[in-house]
């Protein structure tokens, strides 16, 4: 009996999920923002997880042997380069998301192209799409919580309101969920500049 509850324990799996997590300031005006949903729009759930850009969704791994995760996107990171981030004004995903809006450039597509390939070859991961949609990289500041008579009113104040910014993504990080939230477990630093893909 000892021994099969052992044998629980050695497979243990958690959900984790690779994002870009922007720098300061940047971090702290999203989870500015993410705060004001909660105050203003009784929308928490964004709050579970720090400011992020999603490159591959939630996946399960044994949790025992998350160092050897964390050992290939170290080799992938050392293969690809840093791309700059360019955010540009709010949009939404009907009828719950509203989102900061990040720019879609070759060079970030190109990153989540590869991350996507490296994990499907090299770990047999693949990246679930929503409905099937394309890449369309965002930052969640309201979703799942956000009540839909919230969303149209949120939708009105933000849509038309103004921000830029821009930062070089120069880390991708590897995000553990800790049973309540989502936390970065580690982070590995990409190439100033690749002249290989990695494929």
């Amino acid at each position: 009996m000892k021994g099969a509850r052992a044998s629980q324990k050695a497979i243990v799996e958690r959900l984790y999920f690779v994002a870009i997590v922007p720098p300061s300031p940047i971090y702290e005006e999203a989870f500015n923002q993410k705060v004001y949903f909660k105050t203003k729009y009784n929308s928490k759930a964004s709050l579970n997880s720090p400011p992020h850009i999603t490159l591959h969704m939630p996946f399960k791994w044994v949790e025992k042997d998350e160092q050897d995760l964390a050992n290939h996107l170290k080799a992938f990171a050392e293969k690809n380069a840093a791309v700059r981030i360019k955010l540009n004004g709010f949009s939404s995903f009907p009828p719950r998301v509203i989102f900061i809006n990040v720019e879609i450039t070759p060079e970030l597509e190109r990153l989540q192209k590869n991350l996507e390939r490296y994990f499907k070859r090299r770990l047999n991961l693949f990246n679930a799409k929503y409905k099937d949609l394309p890449f369309h990289p965002h930052l969640t500041l309201a979703f799942r919580d956000l009540k839909k008579p919230n969303y149209q009113r949120a939708l009105e104040e933000f849509v038309g309101k103004e921000y830029q910014a821009n930062f070089l993504a120069d880390k991708i990080a590897l995000l553990k969920h800790s049973g309540s939230v989502w936390e970065v477990f580690q982070e590995f630093e990409l190439r100033e500049k690749s002249n290989a893909v990695q494929t």
